[in-house]
């Protein structure tokens, strides 16, 4: 049964886009293919224990879970819906003088490591 959840006002803890990386999402959808479908986020727990992750354009399956967030409507399969629980998708410059590029915050992933919003 595919799930559709706003995100508004739920007490579990589901995952989340910035709106930097909604604006960078659509424009990424208008370059390529306007008709793309949703954006499907997918993770895997490495050996390890950390996670690695995955994104790209893709339609909706009826285990899906779908959540629409700054215009961008977001996918998560089953067996990626508790890695990405309380998880946030931001696009951000890492280094002052580099591109910038998609994150993962996720503090599910035991390499995560909060960051300190007093740095800059």
């Amino acid at each position: 049964m595919r799930k559709k959840s706003k995100n508004s006002g739920s007490t579990q803890k589901s995952f989340r886009i910035t709106e930097d990386a909604a604006e960078e999402i659509l424009r990424s959808m208008r370059q390529t293919d306007p008709s793309a479908g949703s954006l499907r986020i997918a993770a895997k727990r490495r050996s390890d224990g950390s996670i690695d992750y995955a994104m790209g354009f893709d339609e909706a399956d009826d285990t899906d879970t779908v959540l629409e967030q700054f215009r961008v409507e977001v996918l998560i399969g089953v067996t990626s819906l508790d890695l990405l629980a309380g998880a946030l998708l931001d696009f951000v410059q890492l280094k002052t003088t580099g591109p910038k590029e998609f994150i993962f915050l996720n503090p599910n992933d035991p390499q995560f490591v909060p960051p300190d919003a007093s740095i800059s």
